[in-house]
């Protein structure tokens, strides 16, 4: 990694308000859930489709692995957290049904 990716690595982790420490069995986000083209909540890797909240709630309790929380006004989302690959960017995923 040059030193323009770590900068830029640095400066989208400090926009995170909380990089929580996964458990080891923490579940991957595989998909997500949108209304209005807004996403309102996250499918889970088995299979479990939780809220945008209940999202926020199960990373900073560490069962949802490589995520940050962040805010926007008076609301938290989950965002990715920074690394080398675009693959895995939550907005790289899959939207799908409720």
């Amino acid at each position: 990694m040059n030193s323009e990716n770590n900068i830029g690595s640095s400066l989208a982790k400090a926009a995170l308000d909380q990089i929580p420490t996964a458990n080891l069995d923490a579940k991957e986000i595989v998909g997500l859930i949108k209304s209005s083209g807004r996403i309102s909540g996250y499918q889970l890797s088995d299979g479990q489709k939780v809220s945008k909240e209940d999202g926020v709630s199960m990373a900073k309790a560490g069962e949802i692995k490589n995520v940050g929380v962040a805010h926007r006004k008076n609301t938290e989302y989950l965002k990715s957290i920074p690394d080398d690959s675009e693959d895995n960017n939550l907005g790289s995923l899959p939207t799908v049904k409720e």
